[in-house]
């Protein structure tokens, strides 16, 4: 009998090991720490109003819904939403535009939807959902890069010397290493000041996706093929993704104040 309860513990043990070594970060930390510090920054009015169209679902856990969506082929389609390539040299604008639609186009149809009389609960919901992840998306550099490497996805390197790719480092790589909660991130992110806050939220939609295109290209700079990038890599760069996580809070509740408010 002992025995067996051991073997259970032990069983346990390596199933509690699996599902904590192997979550996506990005698409359930990052992006919830996205959605929570937008919350925290939404009017009175705002958040009454998405509290009752959502019956009380939080912005940190609907953040997630866009990736989990993606293993139904029924919405296929909207995988294109994720991200923005464009050649090196060009800006969103002078870029040529994917037929099948990108981040920017994915990120005003909801809006319109949002805004639309017309449209009914259900599908403002479902494209609020949509919203509050891409907005998160926008601010990993990587989901504004070149076509030709997939947004990093193609570059392999090695993160502590396990075989990934520069795509993930920054997805999702550098926050598990963090090892902090969705929460605890959103808790001890850089402060900024309230003119810091308004700067960060001036500009538009393109103006943000420009500036993180800018971001993309240091990052592809930031490492090579094959490379190891362990404790150093961390030290330069997550810096960096703490700001990123935090501009995309600040501006997604700008957004939605302005849907919402």
């Amino acid at each position: 009998m002992l025995r067996d309860k051991i073997l259970v513990f032990f069983l346990f043990l390596g199933v509690a090991s699996f599902a904590t070594n192997n979550k996506p970060f990005w698409g359930q930390t990052g992006h919830r720490a996205v959605g929570e510090i937008a919350y925290n920054h939404l009017t009175k009015k705002a958040k009454r109003n998405i509290e009752k169209l959502l019956k009380g679902e939080g912005l940190a856990t609907i953040s997630t819904y866009a990736d989990e969506i993606k293993s139904d082929n029924s919405f296929r389609k909207y995988s294109s939403w994720h991200y923005v390539n464009f050649k090196v040299g060009e800006t969103y604008e002078s870029s040529e535009k994917n037929p099948k639609g990108d981040l920017v186009q994915g990120i005003k149809i909801c809006q319109q939807i949002i805004l639309d009389p017309n449209a009914n609960d259900e599908e403002k919901i479902f494209h609020l959902k949509l919203l509050v992840h891409l907005l998160g998306d926008l601010h990993q550099p990587l989901h504004t890069g070149r076509a030709e490497d997939r947004g990093g996805n193609t570059i392999k390197v090695k993160w502590f010397r396990g075989k990934t790719n520069l795509h993930s480092v920054w997805d999702t790589k550098m926050i598990e290493s963090y090892n902090m909660t969705y929460t605890e991130l959103s808790d001890n992110l850089d402060y900024f000041s309230k003119n810091q806050k308004e700067a960060i939220q001036k500009g538009t939609l393109i103006d943000w996706v420009n500036e993180s295109r800018e971001l993309a290209m240091k990052v592809y700079d930031s490492a090579k093929t094959d490379q190891n990038l362990s404790y150093r890599y961390m030290y330069d760069h997550f810096s960096t993704v703490k700001t990123q996580l935090k501009k995309g809070g600040l501006r997604l509740a700008k957004v939605l104040n302005e849907l919402f408010g």
